[in-house]
């Protein structure tokens, strides 16, 4: 499986981006998608989960502000980002899970939020 993420930017706070990860080769087996940040100094973080159900998970400090979404039909992950912070500001990498496979991971998207 290969990921391509796409959308980051500098964009100023209170402001909102639109992430795209593009999936191709072997997309059947894909049973959930992420999304996670890291910023400078700090550790990789989980922002948000969906699996080929739909079902969606956040960690807190996205919630309300962070909308993931998949498009089975072009094999696209997005995560919408409104209200932005300047703690939001990290590189933005999608992965997908298979059974019995370690995870896929994309190439990561900066993102810049200017106070």
């Amino acid at each position: 499986v290969q990921l391509q993420a796409s959308g980051g930017g500098l964009v100023q706070a209170g402001g909102s981006l639109r992430l795209s990860c593009a999936a191709s080769g072997g997309t059947r087996g894909i049973y959930a998608m992420d999304w996670y940040r890291q910023a400078p100094g700090k550790e990789r973080e989980l922002v948000a989960s969906i699996t080929s159900g739909g079902t969606t998970t956040y960690t807190d400090s996205v919630k309300g502000r962070f909308t993931i979404s998949r498009d089975n039909a072009k094999n696209t992950l997005y995560l919408q980002m409104n209200s932005l912070k300047p703690e939001d500001t990290a590189v933005y990498y999608c992965t997908a899970r298979i059974t019995g496979w370690a995870p896929y991971w994309g190439q990561g998207t900066l993102v810049t939020v200017s106070s």
